[in-house]
């Protein structure tokens, strides 16, 4: 979706689709260099806002990804967490004894990203490491080690390029904040 076929609804752009595939491109380096000579890790895509963002980061990697997907939600409707978790799609991969890579659109309060590492941890994974497009400092209620991170951007509603409102705006091809008066 092209910016202008919604620029009423903005507020302005935070991040252009160029910006962004450069810097995934950069986080693909720093994946490749992590793991080189060992079994490649499983990319876990937390549905449905990082099916872009995993989207696009495989594309750069120069390795076979695997992927596999997991839907959890704690916002429904809302442009807030409520910090309850629910699994709505689960793996289907076996992680245990295997690298994983969840891959994340991005980082509000850290408390659904906190109780995911935890989850795969218990299932047996070698190890739990995070790649996030975004995270939002200044909204953060714990701490969450993010080993690979895109971008630290204002406490502000955004959407595009995979983040919603109301499931509108994910295939936007940038991050813009969405002005007020559409959500309120």
């Amino acid at each position: 979706m092209r910016i202008e076929d919604v620029e009423g609804e903005l507020d302005r752009i935070l991040l252009t689709e160029e910006e962004i595939l450069t810097k995934l491109d950069e986080l693909a380096r720093q994946v490749e260099e992590d793991y080189k000579g060992k079994r490649v890790p499983l990319l876990v895509g937390v549905l449905k806002g990082a099916v872009v963002v995993l989207s696009d980061f495989a594309k750069a990697l120069n390795f076979h990804a695997e992927m596999d997907f997991m839907a959890v939600s704690s916002y429904g409707h809302g442009t807030k967490s409520s910090g309850v978790v629910r699994i709505l799609k689960d793996l289907d991969a076996d992680i245990h004894d295997r690298d994983v890579l969840i891959v994340e659109d991005i980082i509000d309060t850290g408390l659904t990203l906190s109780w995911l590492i935890e989850n795969l941890e218990s299932r047996g994974a070698k190890s739990v490491k995070v790649l996030a497009l975004l995270r939002k400092p200044d909204a953060m209620k714990v701490h969450v080690p993010v080993q690979y991170l895109g971008f630290d951007i204002p406490n502000e509603f955004v959407v595009g390029f995979g983040l919603d409102y109301a499931e509108k705006y994910r295939n936007l091809r940038a991050v813009a904040v969405l002005a007020k008066h559409v959500y309120s």
